[in-house]
């Protein structure tokens, strides 16, 4: 065997090697059960996980990129509420449902009958919201991943195509499963907070204005959707995608990231976006359960 034959086999050995070893790594801390203290369960995607928001949180699975900056996080601290943190990056609200995501069983399962605080942040994964977003943002460089959106990326679903009221009645189902098992529990549905401005663009987003205008009509679709959910459950609704009008990507003080100059993950919330929504948050828990703050 020639020198290069065996240094490609080497190669080769060692990446099947690292990708079993990531299987297995990602299949137990799947398979684990989680921890903490369910006074306080967070369950949603990776605007409630915080991506990019710091260290890892304690007991997050590596793949989650759950974090100590996200706003369920800032919330146990700032009430002294012990929780069980199960947010996931690219969490669908079936994952919350049903489970799957990385060998996790259903977030949903991490209720118990002494919850006293459920907040729920999903539905953007089940649209493709910020997928098709940065999708659309990597296909607009000049570099190697555009080069590659561009051969290979059939682009993003068209607005109509887009399941709104699924989610809708995939949060409904949640809200009645927190009713079940948690009856004594305030459910909190969080909005996603807004990203694009609400006419125009700016550098910061790249992408073209019919790219801008298709996806916040997404985003408003989303949000609407989950307003309506809380109307129909009986939730108590915080509004991110209104409280954060004036905050977008483009403003002076975005509480979400664009798709350039990202301080995080790209089209997620920054930390004055999670600062915020964890102080509406309480703010509702002040409103509606006020004996929460003193515990």
């Amino acid at each position: 065997m020639t020198k290069i034959a065996m240094g490609a086999l080497i190669v080769v050995g060692t990446a099947a090697v690292l990708v079993v070893v990531a299987f297995l790594l990602v299949l137990y801390q799947g398979k684990r059960k989680p921890g903490g203290d369910p006074a306080y369960v967070a369950m949603g995607s990776s605007f409630a996980a915080g991506i990019g928001l710091g260290q890892r949180a304690p007991g997050s699975p590596i793949a989650c990129m759950r974090t100590i900056g996200s706003y369920p996080q800032q919330i146990s601290r700032s009430l002294n509420l012990p929780i069980m943190d199960v947010t996931c990056s690219a969490a669908t609200t079936d994952h919350i449902l049903r489970g799957g995501q990385y060998f996790q069983r259903a977030q949903i399962n991490a209720l118990k009958p002494e919850t006293k605080l459920v907040t729920v942040t999903t539905g953007g994964n089940d649209i493709r919201y910020v997928g098709d977003l940065s999708f659309i943002a990597a296909r607009n460089t000049a570099s190697v991943s555009g080069w590659l959106m561009k051969r290979f990326w059939g682009g993003p679903l068209r607005a109509d195509q887009r399941d709104y009221a699924a989610v809708r009645r995939d949060l409904v189902s949640v809200a009645r499963e927190v009713s079940r098992r948690s009856p004594k529990a305030l459910l909190i549905f969080v909005t996603y907070p807004t990203i694009l401005p609400a006419s125009g663009r700016c550098p910061l987003l790249n992408i073209t204005q019919d790219e801008a205008d298709m996806m916040r009509f997404v985003g408003e679709q989303l949000a609407g959707a989950t307003r309506a959910a809380a109307r129909q459950s009986g939730a108590v609704l915080v509004d991110m995608q209104k409280l954060g009008a004036d905050h977008h990507a483009c403003s002076q003080e975005p509480w979400v990231n664009g798709w350039r100059n990202a301080q995080g993950a790209q089209f997620h919330p920054t930390r004055l976006g999670t600062r915020a929504t964890a102080d509406a948050v309480v703010q509702a828990i002040r409103s509606h359960a006020p004996n929460l703050l003193s515990k």
